[in-house]
């Protein structure tokens, strides 16, 4: 791996990490992301914003746009950026950053699914 890969990898990583965790845990200045977060009320966009996992996925498109130089090669950075801003969250230390759960915890107790 050439040094500015690694570069482009980590700048990559740390910023979508940033992005992510300003847009989902922060007030923002001014408090300008709680409004935002406030405005995307419970649909899915609001859902979007509650989950550092989904939301750390849609930020990485740009930055993998943008770092990117082939289509195969941004595909693979948009899944590395989302990946690597995912670790860093989660070795952060701060309780409570779990991964979503699993789709069978949306049915019903009796486990039927009905």
């Amino acid at each position: 791996m050439a040094t500015s890969d690694l570069y482009h990898l980590v700048l990559g990583v740390l910023c979508v990490w940033r992005v992510t965790h300003l847009l989902q845990a922060e007030d923002g200045p001014w408090d300008v992301v709680v409004r935002l977060r406030q405005a995307a009320g419970n649909g899915w966009l609001g859902r979007l914003m509650d989950c550092f996992y989904c939301l750390s996925l849609w930020v990485a498109i740009p930055f993998a746009c943008v770092i990117g130089q082939t289509a195969g090669e941004g595909i693979l950075m948009w899944l590395a950026f989302s990946g690597g801003a995912i670790l860093l969250e989660r070795g952060s230390g701060k309780p409570g950053v779990d991964a979503p759960p699993p789709a069978q915890a949306h049915y019903e107790e009796d486990g039927n699914g009905q």
